[in-house]
């Protein structure tokens, strides 16, 4: 390593709480739900007919026409979401070493909802529907390859998908590039727009998502006695992070210090976590190890906080046992009860949601939770954000097929 610090400089959010960083964390801290019935395709025969969408999404009013028309919505998302972590970032490529400029976006499904459009209609109207830009549409490297092109960022474009834990991974290598001394920028973070009817239908074959029909706004409940699946959602979040050298050298606003980064395998089941969530226990622990924090010195953790059955009592195991004697102090909240979960843009979304809390000094709340668990020993911030000063958060993101990614961030200075 080159002892060079990673910052973050810039963050964008497009969520189900807003299109924005300021409109999600308005809602995030005002405790207000982003689910409601599913408008994007007809849910009437479906399970679960709800879903955590983009509210009012326009692509025409963050881009040309002709450009929207060619990009899917998941690199639609990916595109503006960048677009505002650039201009929150305030970095002027005409004075940044392009060929020192990467990108690490990555995505879990990529374009599938939007493949299974273009196969009904290829079906319907015959090959002549296909569009040209279909492959390209599916491909999950694409949002970065299109961020690269539109930035003109020439250093490594890639993408990588760890399902839930996609964008935090993204995060995380991005910080490694950084003190590898292998880029001086890095575009990180992930998209997803994945509600659409086969997404839907199979995660409730799965039995993985609520199905509480009745108050899709109440569906999303981690840590909650009455949880019953988590809700899937759509959105993307991007952050800009630079070498400290170089923000202080351009005179950049730093949002927070990304000390730590934590990555493993739980090596166990492709959908349930270990009882123990021995694999997120060790997950945490690196990245503490990483931050050269110990767990007194983190006031904060977005948890990954899903609402499944399994997957709650589960990660607050594993966060009692990381974190020991100040396991009772340290605040622990789940933005997803607010945002359903946005699969492969969760971490990034998260990330920023942790970042906010340090610098605003105030904590989203876990809403929906009206009974805890008596299996989760953890303050979870039922209901209404609360006040809250600390000098470290940590952000957990656990995937399917048991892979787990956890940052830390530290106040700047």
């Amino acid at each position: 390593m080159s002892g060079r610090r990673a910052v973050v400089t810039g963050v964008g959010l497009i969520t189900p709480c807003g299109i924005g960083t300021e409109a999600t964390w308005d809602q995030l801290v005002a405790g207000r739900s982003g689910v409601a019935p599913i408008t994007l395709f007809d849910a009437s025969a479906l399970a679960t007919r709800f879903a955590a969408e983009v509210p009012n999404w326009a692509p025409e009013q963050h881009m040309d026409r002709k450009q929207a028309r060619r990009l899917d919505r998941y690199q639609q998302f990916a595109l503006v979401a960048a677009s505002m972590a650039m201009q929150d970032a305030a970095l002027d490529m005409t004075r940044t070493d392009a060929t020192r400029a990467a990108v690490i976006v990555g995505s879990c499904v990529g374009g599938l909802a939007g493949a299974e459009v273009a196969s009904q209609e290829a079906h319907t109207r015959g090959p002549g529907a296909v569009s040209p830009f279909f492959i390209l549409n599916v491909l999950i490297n694409m949002a970065a390859s299109h961020l690269s092109i539109h930035f003109g960022f020439k250093g490594p474009a890639w993408s990588l998908s760890s399902a839930c834990a996609t964008s935090a991974h993204a995060i995380g290598e991005a910080k490694r590039l950084i003190e590898r001394d292998e880029a001086d920028v890095v575009l990180a973070g992930g998209a997803e727009a994945p509600i659409g009817f086969m997404c839907m239908a199979g995660f409730n074959a799965m039995r993985a998502l609520s199905t509480r029909n009745d108050d899709p706004a109440a569906a999303s409940r981690p840590f909650d006695v009455a949880r019953d699946g988590f809700v899937l959602g759509e959105g993307a979040g991007i952050l800009v992070i630079e070498s400290e050298a170089h923000a202080r050298a351009r005179g950049a606003r730093i949002h927070a210090d990304l000390v730590g980064y934590g990555a493993t395998a739980d090596a166990h089941h492709v959908t349930a976590p270990p009882a123990d969530h021995e694999g997120a226990q060790r997950c945490m622990r690196a990245a503490l190890a990483d931050a050269r924090l110990s767990p007194a010195d983190v006031g904060y953790v977005n948890a990954h906080g899903t609402g499944t059955p399994l997957g709650d009592p589960a990660e607050a195991r594993a966060i009692a046992a990381v974190f020991g004697d100040h396991a009772r102090r340290v605040a622990v909240s789940s933005t997803k009860s607010m945002t359903g979960h946005l699969t492969g843009a969760a971490g990034a979304m998260e990330a920023v949601a942790s970042i906010l809390t340090l610098t605003r000094e105030i904590a989203p709340p876990t809403i929906n939770l009206t009974a805890l668990d008596p299996e989760v020993t953890l303050d979870c911030i039922p209901n209404h954000a609360r006040a809250l000063r600390t000098d470290a958060v940590m952000s957990n993101a656990f995937g399917f097929g048991g892979t787990n990614a956890c940052l830390v961030f530290a106040r700047h200075g």
